[in-house]
């Protein structure tokens, strides 16, 4: 942990451990990178059992330095800068997260309300580095994460490929039409699909959209020329036309659903 995250971290560690109601608290990722990274932000989790201060006391109690403070609609969420370091700190009901992690392990007929949603939630509570825990909570919550059955990997698996075959239907018609607009948002939703059903395969869970690339070459099963065929389909050079990135488009995506 880089020195500024780490005096970040244990300000906020000790103000919100002391509120009774909460049991955990994890950092994400995005502020694993040093601070003049671009995308560096100070990211809380806060998963909590009880009732935690209204938005105006807890911004009290982050300190006088805290700067352009807004709290989410649902009070869930508070976002503000410390010097020029963003902090966002997310609150979350543990019952709430008991539940959606039960739609994935015990109660899979019932899978459908977290289909659409993605894992990105599941990867955070999976991956989030614990700066303090009360009990066992959230080591229990990680331990059902790791072992959780095939058939709710083949269930994501299959929402996630359907979607990526309709929006590569969607590419080729945008193509005919000659529609810049609905070429382009095709594209993305193409290869952001194709990417969350490899995640699927592999049994991992989605990262935040700055992961996925880096992430997803790394997959240990992945179609043959895989990585070749990203790379060349996010190549902004002008001999890549809209027709080659289309072929490869489909060839990207009979690669995943032979696997």
């Amino acid at each position: 942990m880089k020195y500024k995250t780490k005096l970040l971290a244990d300000r906020f560690v000790s103000v919100l451990s002391q509120w009774p109601g909460v049991e955990c608290i994890t950092l994400n990722e995005a502020a694993r990178s040093d601070t003049l990274d671009p995308y560096y932000a100070f990211i809380l989790d806060i998963f909590h059992s009880g009732p935690i201060p209204q938005g105006a006391e807890r911004r009290g109690q982050y300190g006088e330095d805290t700067a352009a403070f807004e709290t989410s609609s649902r009070g869930d969420k508070d976002r503000f800068l410390i010097g020029e370091i963003p902090v966002r700190l997310e609150y979350k009901a543990t019952q709430k997260i008991d539940e959606l992690v039960s739609y994935a392990d015990t109660k899979l007929d019932s899978l459908w309300f977290i289909k659409d949603s993605g894992t990105y939630g599941f990867y955070r509570l999976a991956h989030g580095e614990i700066l303090f825990s009360r009990n066992t909570w959230i080591r229990d919550i990680r331990e059902r994460l790791n072992n959780l059955d095939n058939e709710f990997w083949r269930q994501i698996r299959d929402a996630h490929q359907s979607k990526m075959e309709h929006f590569l239907n969607d590419l080729g018609a945008a193509l005919f039409q000659g529609d810049d607009f609905h070429y382009l948002i095709s594209s993305a939703l193409f290869i952001k699909t194709a990417c969350l059903t490899l995640f699927c395969i592999n049994h991992r869970f989605e990262p935040s959209h700055r992961g996925y690339y880096k992430q997803v070459i790394g997959l240990p099963v992945l179609p043959e020329s895989f990585a070749a065929q990203l790379g060349t389909f996010l190549s902004s050079e002008a001999e890549i036309t809209q027709e080659r990135k289309y072929s490869l488009a489909q060839l990207i995506a009979r690669g995943i659903v032979s696997l």
